[in-house]
């Protein structure tokens, strides 16, 4: 079987991961030719012993360091489009988007974060796919916040919600109900996480933790049913543990973090899974939330340094799923839905909010992302085609 699956890491250190999500495809039976590999990392990494270890894998892959993207973009036509892609940030996934979209041999994607492992009993890779392609009856939750926390099923026990969950939408009653779901309504898969949770910083100093991790650890026992959140509910997408269909990479875009003059960080991948919220209900399809789970062992660093990172953003974030939540009706694809949803940012007035400028910017690099994708769809030059 050709390479259809694009599988996105970013990894500055724990890159050997992979091995481990190599020998669960080979436990259930995944065909590993079908993946290729991009490792997103930076000049002053081991970039040799990353490509080593696909080539011992026998993995296709390819390593990009900022030199090699500057190179990529460059034989792509694209390089007026550079700074899309935020430097020295996990929001450098977006890279392996545009990846991806120049190659339409690819049709999934899989973000994988390098402080993650799969469960062995589970099919990592098969579920995801099994997901994505899933149709009948399923669980969808609701609340009277219009945000679902994706940890809610045993919420009363260890009391947590995700990081980019609107502190505003806490308290939430929740409503489950079961819906049905056509085979292909399915673009996004979204594996949940044991061990360490993904915490906001606020919440991990309220859970007694000053490293970075939390002390409230989830488990298996955590989970329950597969479930999606109804429509016009929101819902934290974490970028660790994700699978897509190539479809939704307009409106996927990974949101400049980090690199900014407002210093807002940690809300790439959260607001990302905000807009693409918005274009699935506009477009009528679904994101998959449960299995397969992953073991999340997050490395220990100063809670405070993500605080941060997060507290210049902190008030955007509980105003910014109330300003797309109308826009992009009547649109037909993700690409409209979201230049709408960008146009809406770029062109309003947040100065009520602190740092409300930074909305105007994401909203003109979401209008630059959709360009450079455009671009993209052009014919490269002959000596772009460099995947091994």
């Amino acid at each position: 079987m050709s390479q259809d699956v694009c599988v996105v890491v970013p990894t500055i250190r724990e890159y050997e991961c992979l091995r481990s999500y190599f020998e669960n495809a080979r436990r259930h039976g995944f065909d590993l030719s079908r993946l290729h590999v991009v490792l997103v990392t930076e000049d002053f990494c081991e970039t040799d012993a990353m490509e080593r270890m696909l080539e011992e894998e026998g993995v296709s892959g390819e390593v990009f360091d900022g030199s090699r993207r500057e190179e990529w973009y460059a034989e792509h036509g694209v390089e007026e489009y550079g700074h899309v892609v935020p430097a020295a940030s996990h929001a450098e996934t977006s890279f392996g988007l545009l990846y991806m979209w120049a190659d339409d041999a690819f049709e999934y994607g899989f973000f994988i974060d390098d402080d993650t492992l799969p469960h062995p009993e589970e099919d990592f890779f098969g579920t995801h796919m099994a997901n994505l392609a899933f149709g009948g009856e399923i669980e969808e939750v609701s609340s009277d916040e219009q945000w679902v926390n994706v940890l809610y099923q045993n919420a009363d026990d260890h009391g947590l919600y995700p990081r980019g969950y609107p502190y505003s939408a806490m308290g939430e009653t929740v409503e489950t109900d079961t819906t049905e779901i056509e085979s292909g309504q399915v673009v996004a898969s979204q594996g949940l996480w044991t061990n360490v949770p993904d915490l906001d910083a606020v919440r991990i100093l309220m859970d007694g933790d000053l490293e970075g991790q939390a002390q409230t650890r989830t488990s298996k026992d955590d989970f329950g049913d597969d479930f999606v959140a109804a429509r016009g509910n929101y819902l934290t997408v974490c970028s660790m543990n994700l699978a897509f269909r190539r479809e939704v990479i307009p409106a996927f875009y990974q949101l400049p973090m980090d690199d900014n003059e407002w210093d807002v960080g940690r809300f790439d991948d959260i607001w990302s899974g905000v807009f693409l919220k918005r274009a699935c209900d506009v477009l009528g399809t679904r994101i998959y939330n449960g299995a397969p789970l992953c073991e999340h062992n997050k490395a220990p660093r100063s809670t405070f340094d993500d605080l941060n990172n997060e507290v210049p953003g902190l008030e955007l974030n509980e105003h910014l799923w109330r300003v797309i939540d109308d826009v992009g009706d009547g649109a037909d694809s993700y690409a409209e839905v979201f230049e709408a949803m960008a146009r809406e940012l770029a062109d309003g007035d947040w100065d009520e909010y602190n740092n409300g400028a930074f909305f105007n910017h994401v909203g003109e690099r979401m209008l630059e992302w959709l360009e450079c994708l455009e671009a993209l769809e052009r014919p490269a030059p002959v000596a772009a085609n460099r995947r091994i």
